[in-house]
C-alpha cells in the first residue's frame, strides 16, 4: 500500500553505480555477490534470506541495464552458478 512521503525522515535520492565503482576488474563475482556490493557491503557479508532476495531483485536489473560493460563466465558444471564482472575496456 502507498505510505505518505511525509512519514519518513530520510528519504533520498536513487543512485545507480556503474559497474567500474563497485567491481573489482581483476574478479568474478555471482549475482548474490554482486547485489551485497551494490548495497555498500563486502561481497561475503552474511544476510538474511529475505535482505538477500532484495538484494538480488536490485541487482539483476542493474546487471541488465549496464550489460554492455559486463562479462559472464561459463560454470565449469551443472551445479555452479556463473559468475559476471567487468569487461576489458
Amino acid at each position: 500500500m502507498p505510505a505518505e512521503k511525509a512519514e519518513f525522515d530520510d528519504v533520498r535520492s536513487f543512485e545507480l553505480y556503474e559497474p567500474a565503482d563497485v567491481l573489482d576488474p581483476e574478479l568474478l563475482y555471482t549475482i548474490p555477490e554482486i547485489a551485497r556490493l551494490l548495497q555498500g557491503l563486502p561481497a561475503d557479508a552474511e544476510l538474511s534470506d529475505f535482505n538477500e532476495s532484495v538484494f538480488i531483485d536490485w541487482a539483476i536489473p542493474w546487471m541488465i541495464f549496464n550489460q554492455d560493460d559486463l562479462v559472464f563466465a561459463e560454470p565449469e558444471a551443472d551445479d555452479v552458478v556463473g559468475l559476471y564482472g567487468l569487461a576489458d575496456e
